[in-house]
């Protein structure tokens, strides 16, 4: 069979294979491979074809050694040599395709997809999958979750997808196991809310598949590698309001009074934070935490960092986001600014509570806002607005200021009279011209 050039150039074909070998081939792949001059695969795979490939055919380990994959591609093309490289399944679905054909271009490669094992574990277990949410574990250790974790961690996009789908199928690793998933489920209070199949070794002799499993049995069960994990839930999710929660959705320090942001200022806040679905926010001062688990809930593609100095309000805090269901939010204790450095640039900075180090945090959340970012802060005393807007002005920022008054109403005897509440200033900026042009100074000093 003749391969087809590409501006003289031999496409490396990409095939996707299952573990019963030479079956799970059609005559053009197994063509493809016979006459490969360099076979790029994991170890795994390359023995398993190990009696398809040519004697004198190169044979390329790519395991831990992803990166290299496209350069070993790309000479053995310049050299007219025709390459193939074994993926597991479809290699279009979690697999090493996309990450080539970013690198090589698309004309460089050719796909010749076989079936996902997502798709052979659903078959196995009649499930139909159209409205499966697909995602993957298979990447480096990611250790067991901790409740908290920032988007480092490698199980933190899984938990977005369990927190926003109702039936799951995920592609595991070695080390990310089905019983390492089962116990991030536990500790997100969500044992009860799934139940899990494992398939493993599919298309082996060994192949077994145990369904209906338990989460909380799950935890402490071994699965032979490899293996891919269905997940569906046993009860469904109850509609969630989207925007203003109710001040009683919160938890609040008692007998003292509650440090919260009221609904109608935080609703303002939240709404000049200019806020999109994958937001990165910072909430300095958190309190009870009303402001950022609010973001958090609204950028469900993002994620909320947040500090609080007091530790029974961090405590209420961690309540506050356990109870609402929430993944996407990493609180610190701590005295702002120590450890903001860490954290990710921000698209969006909430100040509720500065701890006396009102200036410096507002350097600092201009300094790291992403370009067209907003810094928000909330003042109830006039000396903080002051020095706020004295800081800004010294920095040469972008700044408003909306001063809210609310009142509710309230029963007196039979009728109702209105209260109100504390004026509060909604302090908004953005870093102006001066700051962009001092931050460029900066970078070219470097």
């Amino acid at each position: 069979m003749k391969a087809e050039p590409m501006n003289g150039m031999e496409k490396c074909r990409v095939l996707g294979v299952l573990d019963d070998g030479v079956r799970s081939l059609g005559q053009d792949a197994l063509a493809h491979l016979r006459q490969a001059q360099l076979v790029v695969g994991a170890t795994r795979t390359l023995q398993l074809f190990a009696a398809q490939i040519a004697p004198d055919a190169r044979r390329r380990d790519l395991s831990g050694a992803m990166s290299l994959v496209p350069e070993w591609i790309r000479a053995a093309q310049a050299a007219g040599e025709r390459v193939v490289v074994l993926a597991t399944g479809d290699p279009l679905c979690h697999g090493i395709a996309a990450y080539l054909a970013s690198r090589l271009c698309l004309e460089a490669i050719e796909v010749l997809p076989n079936v996902s094992t997502l798709q052979l574990a659903c078959a196995r277990l009649g499930l139909p999958w159209q409205d499966m949410k697909f995602s993957s574990v298979h990447g480096k250790d990611a250790g067991d979750w901790v409740a908290g974790s920032d988007p480092g961690h490698g199980l933190y996009a899984l938990l977005r997808d369990i927190r926003q789908n109702d039936r799951l199928a995920i592609l595991t690793s070695p080390f990310n196991t089905p019983d390492r998933i089962a116990r991030m489920l536990v500790a997100e209070g969500l044992a009860d809310d799934f139940e899990m199949a494992v398939a493993e070794r599919l298309c082996q002799p060994e192949e077994r598949v145990t369904s209906g499993v338990s989460i909380a049995a799950a935890a402490s069960l071994p699965f032979a590698d490899p293996n891919v994990v269905l997940l569906w839930r046993t009860r469904l999710r109850a509609p969630q309001v989207l925007f203003g929660l109710p001040d009683a959705s919160f938890e609040q320090r008692h007998p003292d009074k509650g440090l919260i942001t009221k609904n109608e200022v935080r609703a303002v806040s939240l709404a000049r934070l200019q806020l999109r679905a994958d937001s990165v926010v910072w909430d300095i001062g958190a309190g009870c935490g009303s402001v950022g688990l609010e973001a958090a809930r609204l950028c469900r593609q993002g994620h909320v960092y947040a500090i609080e100095k007091n530790a029974q309000d961090c405590a209420i805090v961690q309540r506050n986001r356990a109870a609402m269901g929430i993944s996407n939010h990493t609180l610190a204790q701590g005295k702002a600014p120590e450890g903001l450095a860490a954290w990710a640039d921000p698209d969006a900075v909430f100040i509720g509570g500065s701890g006396g180090e009102l200036a410096e945090l507002i350097a600092l959340a201009l300094r790291r806002l992403k370009p067209g970012g907003w810094l928000v802060m909330n003042f109830v005393t006039l000396e903080n607005l002051a020095a706020a807007t004295q800081t800004l002005q010294a920095l040469g920022a972008s700044w408003d200021v909306l001063q809210l008054q609310a009142a509710r109403s309230k029963p007196i005897l039979q009728m109702h009279r209105m209260a109100a509440e504390n004026p509060v200033w909604i302090v908004c900026a953005q870093a102006g011209r001066a700051q962009e042009n001092q931050d460029e100074e900066r970078a070219w000093a470097a």
